[in-house]
């Protein structure tokens, strides 16, 4: 078993098995029966480039083979950053064929997260683009290998540079190896088969386990509720290593069922709706911002949508209003709100419930053994229609960060329920609704920033004495991030400046402040702790006042 990795109890995994929402079969397996049975079928499209079942089997195998050959072996952990690619899905089967473990970064992601996942994970290869935008990869991926004697191979999509190794001649490159040796692997359904990323309360991101059993179990109930099947078509333009595009139900449950998924590298709106219009496409994933920009395009009614059957929001809370005026101009689509976490739980709003349900909720659990318990602050379920904090187990939720075990003891109930820090109440229907959270993470159009990783980062500024970072209401993100800040007597700062600063720093542009208030001290709270609530109020009032 790999050192600091959390396993479910025996006693549970005996229960999920006998229930049979574990196979007890490595990911790799599970597919091997999927690109059998659907061989003919399309199964992958990237611009002009379409993939059927047995090209994805027979590429990633053949990619597979070519990097057990450069050393790459089952458990080790990969660091991939890469787009919206077909590249991307053969490296990950490629990778779940010789048991390693992709870590699900993004190609926004920088020096500091990459750095940072490397260290974590112990990582052996790290996988990225040449460019994205005017970013160069190569040097900054370089500095991380002088940085950790752990990443042995630096493996570029494109031309390959000194200490690379080109990933399109490792997919099309044959191999010298026999694919035989893939079948005299093991690879332990037990065992973690990709790390997802936690939001990072604390400014380091958790690294979340998710299990071959969990992970397949995960998609595939999803995919029902989602009501994925062979002829189903999946447009795919949020990250894609996130777990709501890879597994909830994405490109797994898509895939566990014959259907097309079809790859895009950006989320303007005409460019989806032609690729919508063209390919027929069936389902789409959103989070809110996304979606209100595509309802709010001018070119929507030039396009036929007609093919829309579901498109399911995640990442935040949905307004009502965006889920109306999706019906209006999508007639033909139900708009499925889920409340999802790489850590496992899935909730999902059915098409069945009641419109004031589906309009209020962000749906219940997919599975029967799914166990959710809202808590007090003394770890008390509250009465029902209360707020509490979300509590859960499950056949498909984690039972430990990577190597976390002090903040693991912390976010787990001695009974094993990870405590989430999200808020909800019970709706009467039995589905949930969202009511905000008790972890310090600001929700930018889904994307999770840790408050504290950011302002660590400003207080290095030399003009900074204090400073705190909130949530401000924006109509099209959801959130953006305001950063509130007291300064050093004689200090000076503006935001454009401390952009720059923060930039200088290598993290995520998603995660840099989008306001500056420079503030006298700030409001603290009757335990002498500074009151973001109250930053976050005041901040939220001077944005709505007319002068602004």
């Amino acid at each position: 078993m790999l050192n600091g990795f959390v396993p479910f109890p025996a006693e549970f995994a005996e229960r999920y098995r006998a229930r049979g929402y574990w196979q007890d079969r490595s990911l790799a397996a599970e597919f091997a029966d999927v690109f059998a049975r659907f061989a003919g079928r399309t199964a992958l499209i990237d611009g002009e480039r379409v993939y059927t079942y047995a090209d994805v089997d027979r590429l990633s195998t053949n990619l597979a083979l070519n990097l057990y050959a450069l050393g790459l072996r089952p458990q080790d952990r990969v660091v991939p950053a890469l787009p919206n690619v077909a590249e991307f899905v053969l490296l990950y089967f490629a990778l779940q064929k010789i048991g390693c473990i992709p870590i699900a970064a993004l190609v926004t992601h920088r020096h500091t997260e990459l750095n940072q996942f490397v260290k974590l994970a112990g990582a052996r290869c790290c996988i990225y683009p040449e460019r994205a935008g005017d970013f160069a990869f190569a040097p900054v991926v370089s500095r991380i290998q002088d940085e950790n004697a752990c990443l042995q191979w630096r493996i570029v999509l494109g031309q390959a540079g000194p200490g690379e190794h080109s990933l399109t001649a490792l997919i099309e490159q044959p191999a010298e190896l026999a694919p035989e040796l893939l079948a005299t692997l093991h690879i332990d359904p037990l065992d973690p088969c990709i790390f997802q990323l936690s939001g990072g309360t604390t400014g380091i991101p958790k690294l979340i386990p998710r299990t071959g059993n969990d992970y397949a179990y995960n998609s595939r109930v999803a995919a029902e509720v989602a009501g994925v099947d062979a002829e189903s078509v999946l447009l795919l333009v949020l990250p894609i290593a996130h777990n709501l595009p890879l597994a909830c139900p994405g490109i797994q449950g898509f895939l566990f069922n014959g259907a097309t998924v079809v790859l895009h590298a950006n989320t303007r709106p005409a460019e989806m709706f032609a690729l919508i219009e063209k390919h027929r496409v069936t389902h789409l994933k959103v989070v809110p911002a996304l979606l209100i920009r595509l309802i709010n395009e001018p070119t929507i009614g030039h396009y036929d949508l007609t093919s829309l059957r579901q498109i399911q929001s995640g990442g935040q809370r949905m307004q009502p209003e965006v889920r109306l005026r999706t019906r209006e101009l999508i007639p033909s689509a139900f708009v499925q709100e889920n409340f999802g976490m790489s850590e496992g739980l899935l909730m999902f709003v059915r098409a069945n419930d009641p419109e004031d349900v589906l309009l209020e909720t962000c749906g219940r659990p997919v599975c029967a053994d799914d166990e959710v318990r809202l808590l007090d602050d003394e770890g008390r379920e509250v009465p029902p229609g209360e707020v509490g904090e979300l509590a859960c187990r499950g056949p498909y939720t984690l039972r430990g960060y990577f190597g976390a075990p002090e903040y693991n003891a912390r976010q787990f109930t001695p009974d094993g329920f990870y405590r989430s820090g999200d808020l909800m109440r019970l709706h009467p229907s039995g589905n949930y609704i969202v009511e905000g959270r008790k972890k310090d993470l600001i929700n930018r159009g889904g994307e999770k920033i840790s408050a504290e990783e950011v302002e660590n980062l400003i207080l290095m500024h030399p003009a900074v004495q204090n400073v705190a970072c909130v949530p401000m209401p924006d109509a099209a993100m959801g959130e953006k991030m305001c950063a509130c800040v007291v300064l050093k007597p004689g200090g000076a700062l503006d935001l454009a400046e401390l952009v720059a600063f923060l930039a200088a720093r290598e993290i995520a542009k998603f995660k840099l402040p989008e306001r500056l208030e420079i503030l006298p001290e700030f409001p603290v709270s009757t335990f002498g702790k500074v009151s973001k609530k109250a930053l976050a109020e005041r901040v939220a009032s001077t944005i709505a006042a007319p002068s602004h």
